[in-house]
């Protein structure tokens, strides 16, 4: 018995759409990097919601791009 041939369980990686992008990691990288620049100019807050945006944006055309 070869568990990686098994017929009666699920593979998740067989699973799903095929290629999928990960755009989330600009939702992450924008928030730190807005975080970080905006407390240089003194606005850290002001600066994490723009990276949110920005990153949020990016994301969103990563997966419009790849549908």
């Amino acid at each position: 018995m070869n568990p990686e041939t098994s017929d009666n369980g699920s593979n998740p990686s067989d699973s799903g759409t095929g290629n999928r992008n990960g755009g989330g990691v600009f939702i992450a990288i924008g928030a730190i990097v807005g975080a970080i620049g905006g407390g240089v100019l003194g606005q850290p807050s002001a600066g994490l919601l723009a990276g949110l945006a920005l990153g949020t944006a990016a994301a969103l055309l990563i997966w419009w791009k790849g549908r």
